[in-house]
């Protein structure tokens, strides 16, 4: 069940929504949870930036960029600086929305394993909602490396409910063949009609997702692969102020002109 504002629910009708987002839409006004609004204009924002992370996921998929782990990931030194751990630190002089628009521009020049791929993935959208400029206000320093990311990227841990397409989820293998610790679980962005982009493995169904990762299982293991029922949700009110000019920097909030 959608909440909101008295007056806003009845014009519902009047979004302008793709098939997809109207879909989501639906799955939600028809749940059992219910979902809590401060104004129409944020359900709108969550849908098209749902939207956005699908596209995002897709995007990256098709790039070229190649799975690696954090010994062997690479990354564009043109805009990026490569770490000793692995990390992709923003050079001096590139802005952030540079920065990520390389990776899925020039994605063959880039190697990063899963939980990265996620954040590159959600970064991307973000850029996509709230624009260039904002994006550059709120990002700056952009270091790419696990799920260590910048404060303003506000994500939601949940572990019960719904999970909907844009939400992150993990399938975890807690049996993993220990010469190959890569294999403990894969991050995996919810995609429409039951798939899943994991990076390094495509775009699949789940049950496809499981059986790759049993074949990595310990030697005689008898305990299989599962998804977690956790899941990880951008938090879209916050990201919208980001998009509308009022937010944190540094601790202070600021109102954008």
């Amino acid at each position: 069940m959608i909440q909101l504002p008295p007056g806003e629910a009845s014009q519902l009708h009047t979004l302008n929504l793709t098939m997809m987002e109207r879909d989501i839409l639906r799955q939600m006004q028809l749940s059992p949870e219910t979902y809590a609004y401060e104004s129409l204009a944020v359900l709108e924002f969550e849908l098209t930036t749902r939207s956005r992370i699908i596209e995002a996921a897709k995007d990256l998929n098709n790039s070229g960029a190649s799975f690696a782990t954090f010994e062997g990931s690479y990354c564009n030194e043109r805009y990026w600086q490569l770490q000793p751990n692995g990390a992709f630190r923003l050079r001096s002089g590139v802005t952030p929305a540079e920065g990520i628009t390389d990776i899925f521009r020039n994605g063959r020049l880039y190697a990063f394993e899963c939980a990265t791929a996620m954040v590159i993935v959600l970064y991307k959208a973000v850029l996509g909602a709230i624009g260039e400029a904002s994006f550059n206000t709120y990002f700056g320093g952009l270091v790419l490396y696990d799920w260590q990311y910048d404060s303003d990227l506000r994500i939601i841990s949940r572990t019960t409910g719904t999970s909907y397409p844009g939400d992150v989820r993990y399938f975890n293998n807690p049996d993993f063949n220990p010469t190959n610790p890569e294999w403990r679980g894969e991050n995996a962005i919810q995609l429409p009609g039951g798939l899943y982009y994991a990076h390094g493995l495509g775009i699949r169904r789940p049950e496809e997702i499981l059986r790759i990762l049993n074949m990595r299982r310990r030697p005689g293991s008898l305990t299989p692969a599962y998804l977690l029922e956790q899941y990880e949700v951008l938090d879209y009110a916050y990201t919208y102020r980001l998009k509308s000019g009022v937010a944190r920097i540094g601790g202070q909030v600021f109102v954008l002109g």
